[in-house]
């Protein structure tokens, strides 16, 4: 198999609270947990605050570069994760359309948070929905397609599972929820939408004279679901640039979703080979012959997905497939661990129109 792009695997937590508004640990706190954890970067995204930048946390802290963010969040639905904006951005009475126009118009991007949510049927009282109500809106850069903490929280059927799930994350959470594929396969046949997995986490505990209480820490939550984004260059230990890289990654869908505690990811790869040269992804391509390569650190089961169906599959570490026809194409990797079948690395697609 031909070698790959070369690309710098970016291991990066998106969608986590602080001090600064509804989680229990300073942002010192989470950047040492972070690097405890092995994580390259942290996007940190409080409620309707930049608060974190304002006081110079936005930097590198040791290995570990923490990136500022703002969940905005109006009552109830709509929650977003900017990225790239200076100003807190209009949160009340504002709907999805408003609030990516607002987002856009001050240079930044970014992805509706925890879209699919639903509520909990057993837990309303903490997990009472917080959904995206327009997908189809203009200037959507894309969707937190997995939503680690929400999406597991609002499926917890009692207090046994909720259990489990707090002491053995790796063992209770298996895959995504298949209708939030199934709805981002649609989104994708029409336009680019950039999928990350975010932990939506808090350290769930309470904070009382400087210690905190909890029920899971940070570092654990970080082991679990990341974004890797893969960047041209290697970080500099520079904020602007290293921002830039990132943010560049993330916007352009250059980026895949992992669940870090099965296997390391680093080293997955998948690239279109074709008349005009090697396609990344995220990009969009003329559909003329190509041939789809995947590269594995490690054996795995293969899927490769066409606008939302299975095309081919393997077990190994290599895919190659090639296309003569139109579609938009992603990339599946699954481990056998803990008794069962689980998703291990999801793919952002290759478009070819």
């Amino acid at each position: 198999m031909r070698s790959p792009p070369d690309l710098h695997d970016v291991a990066c937590v998106v969608h986590l609270h602080s001090t600064h508004s509804d989680g229990t640990g300073t942002v010192p706190e989470i950047a040492a947990a972070a690097r405890d954890a092995g994580v390259d970067a942290v996007l940190l995204t409080d409620h309707d605050t930049l608060e974190a930048r304002k006081r110079g946390e936005e930097r590198w802290h040791g290995s570990t570069l923490v990136l500022v963010g703002e969940e905005v969040s109006p009552p109830g639905k709509n929650h977003y994760l900017a990225f790239g904006i200076d100003k807190v951005q209009k949160r009340k009475g504002v709907g999805p359309a408003q609030i990516c126009a607002g987002v856009t118009a001050a240079g930044g991007f970014g992805f509706a948070a925890h879209p699919f949510s639903r509520g909990s049927d057993r837990f309303r009282r903490w997990a009472p929905g917080y959904p995206w109500t327009d997908l189809d809106c203009d200037g959507l850069t894309g969707i937190e397609l997995w939503s680690y903490f929400n999406d597991t929280g609002e499926r917890l059927r009692g207090a046994i599972d909720a259990v489990r799930f707090l002491t053995r994350p790796e063992r209770f959470v298996a895959h995504p929820p298949p209708e939030n594929l199934a709805e981002w396969d649609r989104l994708t046949r029409d336009r680019r939408v950039t999928a990350i997995g975010g932990l939506d986490a808090h350290q769930f505990g309470v904070r009382r004279r400087g210690r905190v209480l909890r029920l899971m820490g940070y570092r654990r939550s970080f082991r679990q679901l990341r974004t890797h984004a893969l960047c041209e260059r290697p970080l500099q230990r520079e904020l602007g640039p290293d921002r830039d890289q990132i943010y560049d990654a993330l916007r352009e869908g250059r980026c895949y979703i992992a669940v870090d505690s099965l296997a390391p990811p680093a080293g997955f790869s998948y690239w279109a080979e074709g008349p005009d040269g090697s396609v990344a992804m995220g990009r969009e391509e003329r559909a003329v012959d190509h041939t789809l390569r995947v590269r594995l650190p490690r054996e795995a089961k293969l899927r490769l997905v066409r606008n939302g169906e299975l095309l081919s599959s393997t077990a190994g570490t290599q895919l190659e497939h090639r296309v003569r026809g139109p579609g938009v194409y992603r990339v599946e990797a699954r481990l056998d661990a803990f008794g069962r079948e689980r998703t291990w690395i999801l793919s952002n697609p290759i478009y070819l129109r």
